[in-house]
C-alpha cells in the first residue's frame, strides 16, 4: 500500500496563478472540484461552469473555504445544449478581461442510450461536441490572454475506440463502452488538432488521462462492473490524486513550450495509434464544424 500512494502522490509545485483566470468544466463534483480548490489556492480567479446550479453553490462555499480564495464564482453552462453553450460563452466573453486556462473536464460515462438538445449521442455530444464548441467560442479572448493553456481530460479507455465518422451518434448501434471510449479518442485528437492550429498563437493544448479514480461517473456502470471496481478500489485514485494530471497540465512551467501531447501520472504518456491518426483528426474536426454549424479553419 505503500508502494501505491507513492504512485499516487500528489505534484508538488510553488507555481501561483496570481492575475490569471481559469475555467474548469463539472466543477462542483469529482476531480473538477479538486482542481478547482488547488487552483483556487494558487491565486487564480476562477470560474466554475457547472450544469447543476444547486450542487454548484455548495461545491463553491467548498472551493472557497478551502483554498481562502474569494475571487471564485459559479456559471451556468450545459454541455448537451449549445443554446447553454453559447449563452455561457456570450457571458464570460462580455464579462471576463482574459481566459488564461481552460480546463474541458466535465464529462458522462457508459450512460444509456440519450440524446443532446442538439440530437447527438449524448457522450459524444457532452464530451467532445459540446467542448469543442465552448473553445470555438472562447478562442479568440483565450488568444488575447496569452501565454495561455487549453486542457482537455480524457481518458486512458481511449485507447479500446474508434472514430465511427458514418454513424457518430451511434444510431444504427449502441454499445455504452464503445461510445465513451469514442468520445475519449475524439479528446485527444482534438487536442492534437488544435494544437496545430493554434501553432504560434502563445496558445498550447494538451489531454491527458486522470487515472481510474472513484467518482460519480461510477454510477452508470452495471452491477458486475460495479463489483469489479470495488475490489479494484485500492488500486484506484481517489479525486485528490486523480486530479493532479490535470493540475500539472495548468500549471508546470516547463510545459510553456509544449503542445498537443497527451499525459498521465504528471508526466508524457503514449496513447493509440488512433489517437496519433491526423487524417482522422482533420476529418473529425470537419465534422464536428459541420455538425456545430460552425466555421473553424
Amino acid at each position: 500500500m505503500d508502494a501505491l500512494r507513492n504512485l499516487f502522490r500528489s505534484w508538488s509545485s510553488d507555481a501561483r496563478l496570481n492575475g490569471k483566470t481559469v475555467i474548469i468544466t463539472g466543477a462542483n463534483t469529482g476531480i473538477g472540484k479538486e482542481t478547482a480548490i488547488d487552483l483556487a489556492k494558487r491565486g487564480a480567479r476562477l470560474i466554475m461552469a457547472c450544469r447543476d446550479m444547486e450542487k454548484a453553490d455548495a461545491a463553491l462555499k467548498e472551493v472557497k473555504d478551502a483554498s481562502g480564495n474569494q475571487d471564485v464564482v459559479i456559471s451556468k453552462l450545459d454541455l448537451s445544449n449549445s443554446t447553454s453553450i453559447r449563452e455561457f460563452a456570450e457571458k464570460i466573453n462580455k464579462e471576463e478581461k482574459q481566459v488564461n486556462v481552460l480546463i474541458n473536464n466535465a464529462g458522462v460515462m457508459v450512460c444509456p442510450y440519450g440524446k443532446t438538445a442538439d440530437g447527438f449521442e449524448m457522450q459524444i455530444g457532452v464530451n467532445h461536441m459540446g467542448h469543442f464548441l465552448l473553445t470555438y467560442l472562447l478562442l479568440d479572448l483565450i488568444k488575447r490572454s496569452t501565454p495561455a493553456r487549453i486542457i482537455n481530460v480524457s481518458s486512458t479507455a481511449h485507447k479500446w475506440g474508434t472514430i465511427n465518422l458514418e454513424d457518430i451518434n451511434s444510431e444504427k448501434s449502441y454499445d455504452k463502452q464503445k461510445a465513451y471510449s469514442q468520445s475519449k479518442l475524439a479528446n485527444i485528437l482534438f487536442t492534437r488538432s488544435l494544437a496545430k492550429r493554434l501553432e504560434g498563437t502563445g496558445v498550447t493544448a494538451y489531454s491527458l488521462h486522470p487515472g481510474v479514480v472513484q467518482t460519480e461517473l461510477w454510477r452508470h456502470l452495471n452491477k458486475p462492473q460495479q463489483a469489479v471496481m470495488w475490489m479494484a478500489k485500492p488500486f484506484t485514485k481517489s479525486s485528490v490524486q486523480g486530479a493532479q494530471t490535470t493540475i500539472y497540465c495548468a500549471v508546470a512551467p516547463e510545459l510553456e513550450t509544449e503542445s498537443g501531447k497527451y499525459y498521465s501520472d504528471c508526466a508524457p504518456a503514449k496513447c493509440s495509434q488512433a489517437a496519433m491518426d491526423d487524417e482522422v483528426a482533420q476529418r473529425l474536426w470537419q465534422l464536428s464544424c459541420k455538425m456545430l454549424s460552425i466555421s473553424w479553419e
